[in-house]
């Protein structure tokens, strides 16, 4: 969102997952998944099924453990996986993560294609919030999926056709 209001000619569409336009206070799991990032980095796990074992200590859905350990990489200088993202760096953000640079609609305006997916059992795109993206992206659609915040873990093929939808419809125009 924020590189289609600072930069908006380099994007033909933007599609936001169960984000908003707002700041967002993050939810507690969000520091227990950082600790089980940081308990699989110190354990210097070989395999993805070795962190998934210790990541499950802290996040019981298949999914969402699926999707946070897509941060894990194998780099050929070490013998074992390591976090993508420093997850000291990771844990030293998580404060600032739900912020959104833009506090005020008028500030920028992305007036492209727009399609805002949400999460139903998710908090982060409340209804209260729509006039708010309205007034940053005045050309955006919301589709709700049934799932969490972890749309794309939780739910691939409902996310799969929703974008292919968007882009179809917006490409046949």
């Amino acid at each position: 969102m924020t590189v289609a209001l600072r930069s908006p000619g380099m994007l033909g569409a933007v599609i936001p997952v169960d984000n908003a336009p707002v700041d967002a206070v993050l939810r507690a799991d969000f520091q227990k998944y950082v600790e089980g990032m940081q308990e699989i980095q110190n354990a210097r796990v070989k395999t993805q099924s070795e962190a998934d074992r210790i990541l499950t200590k802290y996040e019981q859905a298949l999914p969402i453990r699926q999707f946070l350990l897509t941060n894990l990489v194998k780099r050929t200088q070490s013998d074992h996986l390591v976090m993508r993202i420093p997850i000291r760096t990771l844990a030293s953000s998580l404060t600032q993560m739900g912020d959104f640079p833009y506090k005020a609609p008028n500030e920028a305006t992305y007036k492209g294609p727009a399609l805002f997916i949400r999460g139903t059992k998710s908090h982060y795109v409340a209804d209260n919030v729509l006039p708010i993206i309205g007034q940053f992206f005045p050309r955006f659609i919301v589709k709700d999926i049934q799932s969490g915040h972890w749309v794309i873990s939780e739910q691939p093929e409902a996310f799969r056709q929703a974008v292919v939808t968007f882009l179809t419809d917006l490409y046949a125009e």
